[in-house]
């Protein structure tokens, strides 16, 4: 019971502290450090019993974990996205848009930017430094409030496109390994469910953000902004597409070089993986350098504000990794996970609780899966549950409760990208990302049951 009690209080202060600004790098250990004490976990090392666990090292490989499998990426993501924005090329392709698709829908070229790099392959975290700068510059033109910036960038990215069908992100290809299944399972239901969460999260974003103008909201500058000034001579929007489409290009041919069909036998045998994405910023900076060379006073500065931002970034997100290691060594986290094999009624259901529960829990949609597949996985195919739908499930609800205050991403999306707050950008990010993601999970399940 105190263990509970304890792991739900921690979740609930990690939260508050977030939503209150607290530094996530003292709200994670702080809420960690909640649980370790009403769980019985040893403080450090010295202190725990041969081969038991301990709150230190337990905090500290969840955070260093994280921060050596992904720093490299941040670094290089947030230097694209300060390049991109000191070259002029954001904001040439911002007016460029503007100009072709009317002032009315930046918000759906943002949104539209982030689903095609997502969908094309590009991790989550890389998308909003990719896309932010553009944001700015779209939301600057059309007069709009920057708040809704993190909920644009966070729609795009971890909706309808990250737990889709045919989606190459993480979290629709961990159910594969144990599913046997491909990541086109339940294309038919992803497809409806897809499309209902693109429509009505779009509508929503674009009815919040005409009421905040309808208020008197209008877009506020950061003094960390690019400025451009009106006789600014801007590199050619269609020359400034091309770093974005060439870290699509080259991520797509490094990640699925057997895609090139002939072409792949001077290729790598087998896909890089995350290494492709590596490769794919490294491209994609460069080019960006070279389309702002007009610019190129002012890349230094861009490279430095995006190392530090990179730093910045993957630290949050380590500090809320580190809670989510320390919370699977509760008690009343193990007793969750034995509940939730347990769960009466329809398997679909059953999967679907559990991992909206436990991705809640850790703040992950991956962490949820990882989780929860392997202990649940086998006695569903056992009772004869179809793996196709128990994978689409099982995808769509790791992308709905993931999304709480205290998730990685949206701390990292929020704070060290689009340096808003909590209180301001949250309850649009929340709307999108959890109350719609839901109801297709709802929806989802709905059509594989009566079909």
């Amino acid at each position: 019971m105190i263990s509970a009690i304890g792991l739900l209080g921690a979740l609930a202060l990690l939260i508050w502290m977030t939503v209150k600004g607290v530094n996530i790098l003292i709200a994670g250990p702080v809420a960690a450090a909640v649980v370790a004490a009403t769980s019985g976990l040893a403080w450090l090392p010295p202190l725990a019993g041969e081969g038991a666990p301990d709150f230190a090292t337990a905090y500290m490989n969840g955070f260093t974990g994280f921060f050596g499998d992904w720093f490299l990426m941040f670094l290089l993501g947030a230097i694209f996205g300060e390049v991109m924005g000191a070259s002029g090329a954001a904001a040439s392709v911002a007016r460029w848009i503007v100009d072709r698709i009317g002032i009315r829908h930046a918000v759906l070229a943002v949104v539209a930017a982030c689903a095609v790099l997502t969908y094309g392959g590009v991790s989550v975290f890389i998308v909003g430094f990719a896309v932010y700068p553009l944001a700015v510059h779209l939301f600057r033109e059309a007069d709009l409030p920057r708040r809704f910036i993190p909920g644009a960038l966070c729609f795009g990215s971890v909706t309808f496109t990250m737990t889709s069908a045919g989606s190459p992100e993480i979290q629709n290809l961990i159910p594969m390994q144990y599913l046997g299944t491909t990541a086109y399972a339940g294309w038919q239901v992803s497809l409806l469910v897809a499309v209902f969460m693109a429509v009505t999260g779009y509508f929503l974003l674009d009815r919040m953000v005409r009421r905040a103008v309808a208020a008197g909201e209008r877009f506020k500058p950061h003094a960390s902004d690019d400025v451009v000034e009106e006789d600014r001579v801007l590199p050619n929007p269609l020359l400034c597409l091309l770093p974005l489409l060439a870290v699509l290009a080259v991520f797509m041919i490094f990640q699925y070089p057997q895609a090139l069909g002939p072409l792949s036998a001077v290729m790598p045998g087998q896909s890089m993986g995350k290494w492709a994405l590596v490769l794919a910023l490294g491209v994609g900076t460069l080019l960006a350098v070279l389309v702002g060379l007009r610019s190129r006073d002012a890349m230094p500065g861009a490279f430095s504000r995006g190392a530090t931002g990179a730093v910045v970034a993957i630290t949050n997100t380590c500090a809320v990794v580190g809670f989510g290691a320390v919370s699977s060594l509760s008690p009343a986290f193990q007793a969750a996970l034995d509940a939730v094999q347990n769960l009466p009624g329809d398997p679909l259901i059953g999967a679907a609780v559990a991992v909206t529960v436990i991705a809640g829990l850790t703040g992950s949609a991956s962490g949820g899966q990882t989780i929860a597949l392997p202990l649940l996985a086998p006695g569903y195919l056992a009772a004869g549950a179809d793996p196709s739908e128990l994978h689409r499930t099982v995808a769509i609800a790791s992308g709905a409760l993931d999304s709480l205050p205290h998730n990685g991403y949206v701390v990292t999306t929020i704070r060290a990208i689009c340096g808003e707050t909590h209180k301001d950008a949250y309850p649009a990010v929340g709307l999108l990302t959890v109350v719609v993601p839901i109801i297709g999970l709802a929806i989802a399940i709905g059509l594989f049951v009566v079909t």
